[in-house]
């Protein structure tokens, strides 16, 4: 599932192509995607433009000249792409929506994932259970510490909570506990103060840099996006089972933990 640095780097990208160009054409091939009749939802972003494009944890909106809110959330499988009508991706899409004369956003997998048309309101009453952004004016390392001494469980069952920090999922969560040299599994009431730090600083290292490097997409947005999908090389332990830790040397192992796959290095992380 996308995360915080595969939206980040969406919003980055769409906000240099989609910004302040006519909505010309919307094609919905998935009703089930939408909050509103497919009839409706045409005609209301029919004219419209975009002229900001936001992310909110795993979330993006797209505000609207009327004041309106796009909200997408890919959920696992989803992706986009943005190319011409004979740059279309050999993928099924959910939704098409064309900007100007020939410049399409093109939906794809949202069999989970969906695309709702809101008010500002709406959008923000249905995003107000979100915890603050790890990477945000909201957050340092005071806050994040009094966050986790308010929690109990492992790092990576608090680091997924949505409602506690906002953005971060399975990948990320272990490349964080791998970065502070901790476990996934870890209690963080067992966890020491300068631990909760270095898990602090861990968390803003590695988004940032996963960011940077352009996320872990499996496809380009756009035919000309060389970043995009970049951080897949810049995993460190998440999906390298049975391959060698690149700190220690040790085998890096996968197991599971409340149905998630947790990876870790035994050799230089430690369980508190």
């Amino acid at each position: 599932m996308p995360e915080l640095p595969e939206m980040e780097n969406y919003r980055i990208q769409l906000s240099k192509h989609i910004l302040d160009l006519p909505i010309t054409e919307v094609v919905v091939n998935r009703e089930k995607s939408l909050n509103l009749d497919q009839e409706v939802f045409v005609n209301e972003l029919t004219g419209r433009q975009v002229i900001f494009v936001e992310r909110r944890a795993k979330h993006l909106l797209f505000h609207l000249d009327n004041g309106r809110r796009l909200i997408l959330h890919l959920m696992l499988g989803g992706l986009l792409y943005l190319g011409s009508k004979e740059d279309r991706p050999s993928r099924s899409t959910q939704i098409e929506i064309v900007f100007g004369d020939n410049l399409v956003l093109y939906f794809i997998g949202l069999r989970l994932g969906y695309l709702h048309l809101l008010s500002a309101k709406e959008a923000e009453d249905s995003l107000a259970h979100l915890g603050p952004e790890p990477l945000g004016r909201k957050m340092n390392e005071e806050i994040f510490v009094k966050l986790m001494r308010k929690r109990r469980g492992s790092i990576k069952t608090v680091l997924v909570n949505q409602d506690v920090i906002a953005g971060i999922g399975n990948c990320y969560a272990d490349e964080i506990a791998f970065a502070a040299g901790l476990r996934p599994t870890a209690k963080l009431q067992n966890m020491s103060e300068e631990e909760l730090l270095g898990l602090y600083r861990a968390m803003r290292e590695v988004l940032v840099e996963m960011t940077e490097g352009g996320g872990y997409m499996e496809m380009p947005l756009t035919s000309e996006d060389t970043l995009t999908g970049g951080a897949n090389d810049l995993c460190r332990v998440y999906d390298r089972e049975g391959e060698a830790c690149p700190r220690c040397g040790d085998q890096i192992v996968k197991t599971e933990m409340n149905g998630r796959k947790v990876f870790y290095s035994p050799g230089c992380q430690h369980d508190r």
